[in-house]
């Protein structure tokens, strides 16, 4: 695994494929330092994905298809050894459904073929990316214009460029609102215990100009008390077909308050992180890691004697408790369905 230059401002994709390598920002060390990572094998892809390196439930697809097309290019035409590695992306991380749909998509190009083709592999991987690129927008649109002017909004997480293949989900939601000048106060929560709010979400507001302040976790109810926001704005790592949504540890908490405060609730994502084979929240899978992470994020090597944690890195926020939810397809409103 090697390492190069940051590309220039104009640029945020954290994804890039090149000359058969996949290039990938190293989002853990954002803000102080834009480092790219050069990959050229599933084992450094999947790490990768495992790592934290890239995160967010579409960009975790992209990179998934283009380790789909580094697999193929070590294995000449040993399509069973391809889709081997093909399920060891898989279980890099098992939340996020954009991984998996990706995949999947990258077999039924080689199945459709009878080989493993890279040329058409890397076309349809490139294709995944493009059309992020292009649902972005329209979220982006979509969302922005449920907006009153003069809203202001709380968000959670990192859901903007770093996240996905183009603008952001969320984040690209709220940008278009701010430039449309309908949000006039953008609120970042922290995002604990990897602070992808703070490092992240922050990180992109103030290169693209938009003004914003962070706020702690435990500030949400009091911010929300105050009438400083109208909306909260999350992305989504999966979505039953019931509108349960699987998302960043602490969602739940934020729509609970949200709604107790009355305020409305909105979840951005593409179709790709839609399960319709999913009923509810209660069948998805909830990724726990490992504990040691909330005692390294309080600058701590080892947890202290006697000390242990419960580290989930999502939760289930309940469709009742979700205003709309925001696909490149439109707004829908509960009671929601989504079928296939």
């Amino acid at each position: 695994m090697t390492t190069h230059a940051s590309g220039t401002d104009q640029d945020l994709s954290p994804i890039r494929f090149e000359d058969r390598t996949l290039y990938l920002l190293d989002q853990r060390r954002l803000p102080s330092e834009e480092h790219w990572l050069a990959l050229d094998s599933v084992d450094q892809v999947a790490r990768a994905i495992t790592d934290l390196v890239v995160r967010g439930a579409p960009a975790i697809g992209i990179t998934a298809a283009f380790g789909a097309v580094i697999a193929a290019q070590h294995h000449g035409d040993d399509m069973s050894a391809w889709r081997l590695d093909l399920e060891r992306l898989n279980q890099s991380r098992p939340t996020a459904v954009n991984l998996a749909w990706a995949t999947a998509r990258m077999h039924r190009a080689a199945d459709a073929r009878g080989r493993l083709d890279v040329a058409a592999l890397e076309a349809e991987a490139r294709t995944i990316h493009a059309e992020d690129i292009a649902a972005n927008r329209a979220m982006a649109q979509a969302g922005s214009a449920l907006f009153e002017p003069g809203t202001g909004i709380l968000t959670h997480c990192n859901t903007g460029a770093l996240a996905t293949g183009g603008i952001g989900t969320a984040l690209g939601v709220i940008a278009a609102g701010h430039r449309a000048g309908r949000v006039t106060r953008i609120f970042a929560d922290e995002t604990r215990p990897w602070l992808q709010g703070s490092r992240l979400t922050a990180w992109e507001l103030a290169r693209q100009g938009i003004p914003f302040k962070v706020v702690v976790e435990g500030a949400a109810a009091a911010l929300m008390a105050s009438g400083q926001v109208q909306w909260v704005v999350t992305g989504a790592d999966r979505i039953a077909a019931n509108g349960d949504v699987a998302n960043k540890i602490g969602t739940c908490s934020l729509a609970v308050i949200a709604r107790h405060y009355g305020v409305r609730f909105m979840v951005v994502a593409p179709s790709s992180t839609v399960d319709p084979h999913m009923a509810s929240g209660e069948g998805i899978a909830i990724e726990q890691r490992d504990p040691s992470e909330i005692w390294r994020a309080a600058g701590l090597d080892q947890p202290p004697a006697g000390f242990d944690a419960w580290n989930p890195v999502f939760d289930i926020t309940p469709a009742g408790l979700i205003d709309c939810i925001v696909t490149e397809q439109g707004v829908s409103r509960p009671p929601y369905s989504f079928t296939n």
